[in-house]
């Protein structure tokens, strides 16, 4: 956790509680084992104090819950008073494997479902928490963004429907574009990146890794992940490469132009470990033929580094481009929903971001700086020297 002294000397802007919606269960309960440990541990006067009742807690999570009728209409019920809360929804809008029944037939929530749910339950609160803040990792519709033509823009109007819905802040993760935010720019919009839980996971797999300009290279899959390579690399004191994407404009399939080719920008990686970042797999159709043509380029290892690991079609694509050696491993994170049988693949690696997660409910909670949060430099340093020192005693002994 960044920086506890921090919270030792602040007082918490209202009294904590989580609600945690169905799609992110397994991950709202890690983050409030997590909470309940910040604050057993932390040296603050303010949680023996009358008026800070509920500081201390064996739960936080709020008993809630959205229930569907037999037509496929919906209604959110909030079982507690949340009177005065300062309140933190969490939920998973990609979390596809959430059934309900509609005119008999077995039916899955979609992100349109899980958006109208958190909805449903905001507006069950009714105005009576002290402050609502939404935990929504995977921006709904952030893909849609921008408008080309004659388009929706629907990342933009659901931040202008949770703004005027009475939400102050809206947490996410890796937003595919941060700029849809200006839609409505008086709102908080916290947006951050997990590069540290990414090279722990690695480091944690990995015990042979050299981390220098000669011996690793960090690359971009396309234009828009460049920003978050190049930090990245910076940080690990090597070099950046992307490819960039020759599109078909002459065609339009599946609403978009097709990829007729990955060129390569960037300095030789001829034996060199790579990791290629960016903000989630969906097919994974480009991130496995970037992967083969940095194979095909004579790389060491390949190491496949996204925020949000989707797979929406499936993992068959994948195990046949480990078996053909395209890729080494992939690290996604716990922010979305897990297929059952990912973690038993050879070649996955789960970057846990529940502790990260805590730690920023509890940073705005108590309403502190999150300067430290949003850029965690240091701690990648600390872990660097950490893994330096041991790989040089493994060596020398």
């Amino acid at each position: 956790m960044a920086n506890t002294s921090l919270l030792e000397h602040a007082i918490p802007v209202a009294p904590l509680k989580l609600i945690v919606m169905e799609s992110a269960l397994s991950l709202g309960n890690s983050v409030n084992s997590h909470l309940i440990q910040f604050r057993k541990s932390i040296n603050n006067n303010v949680k023996n104090e009358p008026a800070f009742q509920g500081y201390l807690s064996s739960n936080y999570i709020l008993d809630s819950a959205c229930y569907r009728f037999g037509s496929g209409e919906g209604k959110a019920i909030i079982n507690e008073s949340i009177r005065g809360k300062d309140l933190f929804i969490l939920t998973d809008v990609c979390n596809h494997s959430i059934p309900y029944k509609m005119n008999g037939l077995i039916n899955y929530k979609s992100p349109d479902d899980h958006f109208q749910d958190l909805k449903r339950i905001i507006s069950a609160v009714n105005g009576k928490a002290h402050r609502i803040n939404v935990i929504m990792p995977f921006l709904y519709e952030s893909r849609q963004h921008k408008r080309s033509g004659r388009e929706s823009l629907d990342c933009a109007y659901a931040i202008e429907e949770l703004a005027n819905m009475g939400v102050t802040n809206l947490i996410t993760f890796d937003a595919h574009d941060p700029k849809v935010q200006n839609a409505k720019p008086l709102t908080g919009f916290d947006n951050f990146t997990p590069p540290y839980q990414f090279i722990r996971a690695l480091l944690n797999t990995e015990h042979d890794m050299i981390i220098d300009k000669d011996h690793m290279l960090v690359i971009s899959p396309d234009e828009g992940a460049l920003d978050r390579a190049v930090y990245f690399a910076n940080v690990l004191g090597v070099d950046t490469g992307m490819f960039y994407k020759r599109r078909d404009y002459t065609k339009i399939v599946n609403g978009k132009n097709p990829i007729v080719a990955h060129e390569f920008l960037g300095d030789n990686v001829d034996g060199k470990d790579i990791i290629i970042i960016d903000d989630m797999i969906s097919s994974g159709g480009s991130m496995i033929d970037t992967a083969r043509q940095l194979k095909s380029m004579n790389a060491r290892r390949v190491y496949i580094c996204c925020t949000f690991g989707l797979f929406t079609d499936g993992m068959a694509k994948f195990d046949e481009a480990y078996e053909k050696g395209y890729f080494d491993k992939i690290v996604t994170t716990n922010l979305t929903y897990q297929i059952d049988d990912l973690k038993k693949r050879p070649y996955y690696v789960e970057a846990d971001m529940s502790k990260f997660l805590a730690s920023i409910i509890d940073f705005m909670n108590h309403d502190v700086s999150m300067a430290g949060v949003y850029t965690p430099t240091e701690k990648i340093h600390a872990v660097l020297d950490e893994y330096n020192k041991r790989e040089t005693l493994f060596i020398q002994n």
